[in-house]
């Protein structure tokens, strides 16, 4: 009877010991995952930030980075190429040379 009981705790506690190592390796895919992604969305919005700021004198080398397209009245809606995809509406200030951020949004699929 004691064999029996000793053996029950024994298989109880290799199975939670199984158990925390999925979760733990999940864990770890979980964190890994996230900061990869927080990485490919902060390359993003450099790469259309640097388009905004160069929207005035753009030229086909700047444009490895963006899509760029223009909504009329000044208005352009600037891309990334890379995913995420991260899609911003400015306005172009003929003038003054000024651009204005006026929305963004993050594009899916």
């Amino acid at each position: 009877m004691i064999i029996a009981w000793v053996a029950s705790l024994v298989l109880m506690m290799s199975t939670l010991i199984t158990y925390l190592e999925r979760l733990t390796a999940l864990e770890i895919i979980s964190v890994h995952t996230l900061k990869q992604t927080q990485d490919h969305f902060v390359a993003a919005e450099n790469a259309v930030m640097e388009c905004q700021n160069n929207l005035s004198s753009i030229s086909a080398a700047q444009l490895q980075a963006c899509y760029l397209q223009s909504a009329g009245n000044n208005y352009w809606l600037i891309s990334s190429k890379e995913k995420p995809i991260i899609e911003v509406l400015v306005l172009l200030d003929d003038k003054t040379g000024i651009v204005s951020r006026l929305n963004w949004r993050q594009g899916l699929e």
